[in-house]
């Protein structure tokens, strides 16, 4: 039987590593929120500062952090006082005299999209693909960085089996395919070797992937990053200013769920949402022209009205997609005049638009 004597901070902090922010995979403690915390003759109290712009968020930590420390024997009681502070204010696009936060990574880089997904299998990395190859059709300079940490996959989507060489700068200078500089973890490792790997560590890759990648003048970075809200998307957003993000969804019920909570992690990092994309939206048949919803239709455009975000548009389903991403070969290269072209186009025409490009 637990007696308060045997109440320890390291107990508590137990406990509190597994109170997470909401919609987000990190916890309260390596988020440095618990301040001044006390333990004694049964009660727990210390200070809760927390640094967001969503006071019911801030409220939510406390509750479940209160729920959770009267559930651990021999607490008695818990007190927690709220400090809710604002997250300070990015500075605004072509201010003059005031440096961006990203001003020593991606100097070079104009603007920085990071490919996203709440969950796996909508086909992120293949429209990561697609889309920057689309960028690059519009005219643009285009980078293709694979964060995807624990499954890369754009080496084999791209069709690269070289490995990268390191230049004067110490820098990995990264392959060039279809007019698009690739980056990806895949080079580096063998392709049936697991990555296990603790959150510090992915969060180390993707900063080198950020500064020691010679990545030179692009117009655009195009960031496939790993499914959920977890430390590659934490640490991107907090070592670099995004430009914006794209979400990617399929049209059934349980990935549009998901996607709101990617939705909804970017917004709370104060990230711009460039809109939803629609993944695997329709087929039409090659031979009659019927067409067929498939996975149902018409959830991300419902999802993107009633959150408020653009929708950039739907990418039917056509098996050359994944012939294309197995060969190496995206179907933007290899069919440019095909249907699925016509609409990643679309959707990078989109983006300018939203970036006022």
């Amino acid at each position: 039987m637990s007696t308060t004597a045997d109440l320890t901070e390291e107990k508590v902090m137990e406990v509190l590593r597994s109170v997470r922010f909401p919609g987000l995979s990190r916890d309260i403690v390596s988020f440095g929120f618990v301040k001044d915390l006390a333990v004694g003759g049964g009660n727990v109290s210390f200070r809760l500062e927390v640094q967001t712009s969503s006071p019911r968020a801030a409220e939510e930590i406390r509750r479940d952090a209160t729920e959770k420390l009267r559930s651990l024997p021999g607490v008695n009681a818990v007190t927690i006082a709220l400090d809710v502070r604002e997250p300070a204010p990015a500075p605004p696009r072509g201010a003059v005299g005031v440096p961006p936060p990203d001003a020593a990574l991606l100097p070079e880089v104009r603007f920085k999209i990071a490919v996203a997904s709440g969950k796996g299998g909508v086909g992120k990395s293949t429209v990561a693909a697609n889309l920057a190859l689309a960028l690059s059709r519009l005219g643009s300079r285009v980078g293709l960085m694979d964060s995807d940490i624990y499954g890369p996959s754009q080496q084999m989507m791209m069709g690269i089996d070289e490995k990268p060489f390191i230049n004067e700068a110490n820098q990995i200078v990264p392959i060039e395919r279809f007019g698009v500089r690739v980056m990806s973890l895949g080079f580096l490792m063998d392709v049936d070797q697991p990555v296990i790997w603790r959150g510090p560590m992915v969060m180390k890759a993707v900063e080198q992937f950020l500064g020691d990648v010679a990545w030179g003048k692009l117009d655009f970075l195009v960031v496939d990053m790993p499914p959920g809200t977890g430390d590659a998307q934490l640490t991107l957003t907090q070592k670099i200013q995004l430009s914006g993000a794209v979400i990617v969804t399929t049209p059934q019920d349980v990935a549009l769920i998901d996607a709101r909570k990617g939705l909804a992690m970017f917004q709370k990092v104060n990230v711009p949402v460039l809109g939803i994309i629609e993944n695997m939206s329709f087929y039409v048949c090659v031979k009659c022209g019927h067409r067929e919803d498939i996975f149902k239709h018409g959830g991300g455009e419902r999802t993107a009205k009633k959150l408020n975000v653009p929708f950039l548009g739907e990418i039917p389903i056509d098996p050359k997609v994944a012939i294309g991403g197995d060969s190496g070969v995206p179907i933007v290269a290899a069919e440019p005049k095909s249907r699925v072209t016509e609409a990643f186009l679309e959707v990078a025409e989109a983006i300018h638009k939203q970036l006022h490009v």
